[in-house]
């Protein structure tokens, strides 16, 4: 997917409005910006930033658009990818967990600069979030899947959403994971890249757990 293709999936998908590209276009400003500073995102990726980072974050809009009310969680947030991008198109209150004290300080910046006053910042490991039920929860380039879900399963419940896009891995991961996490699983095709993929979930729930019990 070239930069003008990717642009072109934004606008046909969202029907992006002017204030929201302009918040996009800031979004990456920015990220260029503080690349300066922090290593956000791969370098090789720089001239593909709306392809590699915007639209492959958006992409996950439409995987959960079924998803009851409630907040989206996104793990490991990192560079805002894919929450702010999430946040940009979408006024779901969205929550990005992230432990490293200067990505912390980026994300909280950005999310004032762009006006977000739906997106908050949880500055810490993922284990320590207090439990809930999300409707929704993202990572993207967190942690293998088997040691994702086991992180973050006390976030979930079985209406949860779980979308966690997973390069060329996908499957490998995915069939790692299923030899201790049931549920309703299924793999999606990225749309910036044929070979990589996202990973679907629902009713997630642990197969030892439920031995135990």
């Amino acid at each position: 997917m070239t930069e003008e293709e990717a642009r072109q999936w934004l606008q046909a998908r969202f029907d992006v409005s002017r204030g929201t590209w302009e918040r996009l276009e800031s979004y990456v400003a920015i990220l260029l910006r503080e690349m300066e500073q922090q290593n956000l995102i791969a370098e090789s990726t720089r001239a593909h930033i709306w392809a590699r980072h915007i639209v492959d974050s958006a992409q996950l809009l439409p995987l959960a658009a079924k998803a009851g009310q409630g907040r989206w969680v996104d793990l490991g947030s990192g560079a805002g990818l894919p929450a702010i991008v999430v946040a940009i198109l979408h006024e779901r209150p969205i929550q990005l967990v992230e432990s490293r004290r200067k990505r912390i300080d980026f994300l909280n910046d950005v999310i004032a600069e762009l006006g977000l006053s739906h997106a908050q910042v949880f500055g810490s490991r993922v284990e320590t979030v207090p439990a809930s039920a999300a409707a929704i929860i993202s990572a993207r380039a967190y942690a293998p899947l088997p040691r994702l879900l086991e992180s973050a399963h006390h976030l979930a419940d079985e209406k949860t959403i779980w979308v966690l896009p997973k390069g060329r891995n996908a499957q490998n991961e995915l069939e790692a994971a299923t030899r201790s996490w049931q549920g309703a699983f299924h793999v999606e095709r990225s749309v910036t890249d044929a070979d990589s993929a996202i990973i679907v979930a629902e009713a997630v729930r642990s197969v030892r757990r439920k031995a135990r019990g």
